[in-house]
């Protein structure tokens, strides 16, 4: 699965720089996610590391229409950084 940032974004932009992906960059009005990058942390660290930064409570979330099992996960995280 991928996270997704809500629009409860305060564009601090405290995320971006710890995700070990780069999938997080400034959109338009808030940060984004991009899903084909994202690993949700697996492979890096225990838990997403975007989720631990933000100092918004429920900014960041699991994207229900990218869900991929850990397997794929890990195998995404390869594949990056390889």
């Amino acid at each position: 699965m991928a996270m997704i940032i809500s629009e409860e974004c305060i564009n601090c932009g405290a995320c971006e720089p710890d995700c070990p992906n780069t999938a997080i960059s400034q959109g338009s009005s808030l940060y984004v996610i991009d899903a084909v990058k994202c690993t949700e942390c697996v492979g890096a660290f225990d838990a997403p590391k975007c989720v631990e930064v933000c100092p918004v409570d429920s900014c960041i979330t699991v994207d229900p229409a990218n869900t991929e099992s850990r397997e794929a996960l890990e195998a995404k995280y390869q594949s990056l950084h390889g």
